[in-house]
């Protein structure tokens, strides 16, 4: 039986990802900050992560999808913690996970890694400065990383949703989600389940020559 690790597994889509990938026969082990996940642990912290990845041990699948929207406002109201906060959580966290399970992956000759990005990281979203570089950053991140290891048998790539329908965006403004919803051609937001099928399988074997790619799910919003 293959594992996965999921990090931001406990709700919203990694909680999606994790239900989807179980169903799928996969042994799931979430990450997160709140009790509800396997392991409490917080990925800024890459002492805790590269503890809590020892302690698991082989793991096959990883899931980045622990992410915060960080500072609704203009650009040149984004306070520097405000910003560095955004991208110690959607960036640094991702890379100290990456980092731990990579060689394991590379040594055993398969992995499928996974990373949530935007479609603001991509476009970039108007008073989502910090979020839209932060979503640039995964997807530059993947590009490279997946052509480092495309040779290996470790497949990386990402995912950039259109808005999507969790609590994720509880906290985003309503002009915010307004704006950004009206951007979707099909007029509606996504749903979790829906990001989690094509995770099913962007982690399977049937996913065999794609690598350093971003996939659009955003109902129409961008093709490119």
């Amino acid at each position: 039986m293959k594992r996965a690790i999921i990090t931001g597994g406990a709700s919203g889509l990694g909680a999606a990802c994790a239900t989807r990938l179980r169903a799928d026969g996969i042994e799931v082990i979430t990450f997160d900050i709140t009790d509800a996940a396997d392991y409490r642990a917080d990925i800024t912290d890459a002492a805790a992560v590269r503890a809590a990845a020892d302690e698991v041990g082989q793991v096959d699948i990883l899931i980045n999808s622990a992410g915060i929207v960080g500072p609704n406002k203009p650009f040149w109201e984004v306070e520097p913690d405000e910003w560095q906060r955004t991208f110690d959580v959607n960036v640094n966290g991702l890379f100290n996970v990456t980092r731990a399970v990579v060689p394991g992956m590379v040594e055993r000759g398969w992995g499928r890694i996974v990373s949530m990005a935007s479609m603001a990281g991509k476009d970039g979203n108007p008073n989502l400065s910090a979020y839209s570089a932060s979503k640039a950053a995964v997807i530059g991140l993947t590009k490279s990383l997946g052509k480092e290891l495309a040779k290996t048998g470790v497949i990386v790539n990402a995912i950039a949703p259109a808005v999507i329908e969790t609590p994720m965006n509880a906290t985003t403004s309503p002009e915010v989600l307004a704006h950004i919803t009206s951007l979707i051609p099909m007029g509606r937001v996504g749903k979790a389940e829906e990001v989690a099928a094509l995770v099913s399988w962007l982690t399977s074997d049937e996913c065999s020559f794609s690598t350093g790619a971003v996939y659009d799910i955003s109902g129409g919003r961008a093709t490119y």
